[in-house]
């Protein structure tokens, strides 16, 4: 049986997400609900508003499960506001904003500036035989790492896509280019 890789489509970038895993040829679907994250492999949650998204996974049920899920050892990729939600600790969040605390960094909000501030350049990832072209639009920016992560590629000597166990984090969006 194939895998199925759930795409977080609460808010944010998800449909450029299901494009760039449809055209590696993976199957995806839509998570909104618990049962839809029952019937995934593995979860990307994509670029949006941080502290709208985690409103948005409490209202509709899926924070506690998607915890659950992180702590069985489900992979997840996050990027951008994924990244932050996936995040030991934020440090500019709104008091009420929720985590999941599944790698070991600590994340600064928006920490390259503002929406004028979003950039593009190419950045050299371990494994790569070339650079790969990165586009940060609002980013957040790695302000702390632990020692269980393994940085796999960093931007003006930060990291920029951290590696630890099953969580892999971004703070560009992949998925736009």
């Amino acid at each position: 049986m194939k895998a199925c890789v759930g795409v977080l489509a609460l808010q944010g970038a998800f449909a450029a997400h299901e494009q760039a895993l449809a055209g590696l040829g993976v199957e995806t679907a839509q998570v909104r609900t618990p049962s839809d994250l029952a019937g995934v492999d593995a979860l990307v949650m994509p670029g949006g508003e941080s502290t709208t998204m985690s409103r948005l996974l409490e209202t509709s049920g899926l924070f506690d499960d998607l915890k659950a899920r992180l702590s069985d050892g489900m992979p997840v990729f996050g990027t951008c506001a994924g990244m932050i939600l996936l995040a030991t600790d934020v440090l500019d969040g709104r008091p009420d904003q929720r985590s999941f605390g599944a790698i070991d960094i600590t994340v600064q909000r928006n920490g390259y500036g503002r929406q004028v501030d979003s950039f593009e350049t190419d950045i050299d990832v371990a494994g790569f035989a070339t650079p790969f072209h990165a586009v940060f639009i609002r980013a957040p920016k790695v302000v702390a790492v632990g020692t269980g992560v393994n940085v796999v590629a960093s931007h003006d000597g930060v990291p920029v896509l951290a590696l630890q166990g099953h969580v892999m984090v971004a703070s560009f969006h992949p998925e736009l280019t």
